[in-house]
């Protein structure tokens, strides 16, 4: 039995529903830090949200898995396998993932029946080194292999839900188109 000894802040939306917006792009690209920011601005809002990392989960989740074709794949299924659970949980789930297979992606968006979009953080290559030099520095020495833009493909989505270049646009701008997605699929109102 609940008793009122528990105070809570805040309120979560009424009917909130689970999406999983899944970001791809090149290391660099700026996958991650627009889905931290566009977590800050839902959880600002009272939406209850789960932010997975490529970074993160490659450090628990799937340490056991290397960047070999297989391992890539096996790491997607595994992400997509938690993401979905989430989402029927009516948790929206920001995924950053380079994900460089367009069927891994493909499978993905399959899985969640409806309740995903595909977000392309495009960014030039030479950008991305910029912005990650030092290993992407390593990836062109040979030190780091399989790096997915050097030594590894990473293939370009056929028809995202959302293209954001990071190189023309800032994290502001590309939080709200992403925002302005949501809205418009009802995801968030």
């Amino acid at each position: 039995m609940f008793n009122n000894q528990y105070k809570l802040i805040g309120q979560a939306p009424i009917e909130q529903k689970g999406f999983l917006v899944w970001f791809t792009g090149l290391s660099g690209s700026g996958k991650t830090t627009i889905a931290n920011n566009l977590e800050k601005v839902l959880k600002n809002h009272n939406f209850i949200t789960c932010r997975l990392d490529g970074d993160v989960l490659r450090q628990s989740l799937n340490k056991d898995l290397g960047f070999t074709k297989k391992d890539r794949e096996e790491n997607i299924r595994r992400v997509k396998e938690v993401s979905k659970i989430l989402v029927d949980t009516n948790v929206i789930t920001l995924a950053s993932f380079i994900s460089p297979y367009e069927r891994d992606r493909q499978l993905v968006q399959e899985y969640m029946n409806g309740q995903f979009a595909e977000v392309y953080v495009n960014c030039p290559l030479l950008i991305c080194e910029k912005r990650k030099s030092d290993i992407y520095m390593k990836a062109r020495q040979g030190i780091i292999k399989e790096f997915t833009g050097i030594s590894s493909p990473y293939e370009e989505p056929k028809n995202p839900d959302l293209i954001i270049k990071s190189d023309e646009e800032n994290i502001t701008q590309s939080v709200d188109r992403v925002i302005k997605y949501l809205i418009g699929k009802k995801v968030i109102f």
